[in-house]
Order: C-alpha cells, then structure tokens, then sequence
C-alpha cells in the first residue's frame, strides 16, 4: 500500500505537486487545503532549555512520548540523533480499543499519533531531544493540526513519564514563549503519560523503506536536512 515509488523524476515532480495539495497526514486525505510553512524558519534562533535532568538523576536508559504530527518525520528527525537508542511510532491520549491507525484517523479517539523515544542519558540530555522537538520535528505553535494535516491527531504535546521531565519541558517551553522567537505562543501541551500504544508494523521507520513517498519528500526530508545543518554535532556519523 504504502511502497511504491515513482523512480522517473518527471513522474516524482508530478506526484509529489499533486499529493501535496491533494493529501494530509500518512498519505490520507486531509479534511482542509493549507500551505505546508512552518514557523521554524532555517535561520531562526535556537532557545537553550533553561534547566536538565543531571545525568545522575537518571539510571539506565530513559524514555519520553512526544507528539508532533504525522509521526513518520517525527520518527525518523530522533533517529537521526546520537545517544537515541529507539524510536516507535504509536499512539497516545486515548484507550487501547482505539488504538489502530485507521480509528485514530477520523480525530475522535483522544489519541495524538506519537513516538515513544529511548534514550541514553550520558549521551544526549532530555533538554537537547526537546531543542530538537520544537525547532525541528515540528511546528510547535499550530493547534490540533501540522501543515497539510488537521485534527486532534496531530496536535503538539509532551506525554512526560515523571515530574522530572514535566519540570524541563514547562521551563522550557516558559522560556521560548518569553523569547518571542515565534510568531505565536507554543501550542504544545503537557500531559501526563498513562500509556503508549505501538502502531502498526508498516508505520515504522517508513521513511527509511519509503524515502521517495510523496508525502515524505514534500513535509519531512526538509526536515533531515535542517537537522543535519543546524545540530551537526548531535547527528549519529
């Protein structure tokens, strides 16, 4: 379903023109027409979190639940990134009876696609996942929606496991707004995390076997590419 790819580049310019005005998120129909800008410009200025958790205070790897999309470029921009150890797309915010992709799609479930993260703490601190979360993986200041894709699905928001994590990502998300860095203030909210439900096996890591998808092409290989320019140093070699 989601493997074919168009090798002719005259064919690739066609189909990714078309479904960029034609699609929403993973390749369904979008239930709105908009311009996929983001406020995350190339040149932007980068706000460092205020506070971490000290290596110290964290035992063994760690994990953390973001949503921020459709959760094919948001897997694949923290795969990319040193001391990140798994990446799974998934769903969160609602119950596991609506935890299928195609349930989750028609934005009534309470779920937010979302990727579970798997850290190691010695190698890349809460603080710098989250740096890469609001000035990369996604539009931090849209509501219940990303570019082409709209719905509740697709808001922004940290499902924090401990208080720890509550305590970084509120600072920082206080001192961006403080900033005005962005043109509006963040969207994204804090949720406690109750459970975190694994997509299925075709969502993930799609951009690794899908990297011609149209869909990818036009919203997420900008987004490697702004990775891999501003944050060279936390880029796996």
């Amino acid at each position: 379903m989601f493997t074919d790819r168009c090798n002719h580049h005259l064919c690739l310019i066609v189909c990714v023109s078309l479904l960029s005005l034609m699609t929403g998120a993973c390749g369904l129909p979008s239930k709105s027409i908009a311009n996929s800008t983001t406020a995350v410009a190339k040149e932007m200025k980068i706000v460092e979190p205020t506070i971490e958790i000290a290596p110290a205070q964290a035992t063994g790897a760690q994990t953390i639940v973001l949503a921020g999309g459709c959760f094919w470029g948001v897997e694949a921009v923290f795969e990319q990134l040193k001391g990140v150890t798994s990446v799974v797309s998934g769903f969160s915010g609602g119950t596991a009876a609506t935890a299928h992709y195609e349930t989750v799609s028609n934005g009534t479930t309470g779920h937010a696609e979302a990727v579970k993260i798997t850290y190691n703490p010695n190698q890349i601190s809460l603080g710098q996942l989250l740096k890469i979360y609001f000035f990369i993986a996604h539009d931090p200041t849209q509501i219940n929606r990303q570019s082409p894709d709209t719905g509740t699905q697709y808001r922004s928001a940290i499902f924090f496991a401990n208080s720890a994590q509550q305590r970084v990502a509120k600072a920082y998300i206080d001192r961006i707004n403080q900033s005005h860095i962005f043109p509006q203030p963040i969207a994204t909210q804090l949720v406690s995390l109750t459970k975190f439900y694994e997509a299925e096996d075709y969502h993930q890591n799609f951009i690794d076997r899908n990297p011609m998808y149209p869909y990818v092409v036009v919203n997420d290989l900008p987004k490697l590419d702004r990775l891999k320019q501003q944050f060279p140093d936390l880029v796996k070699r």
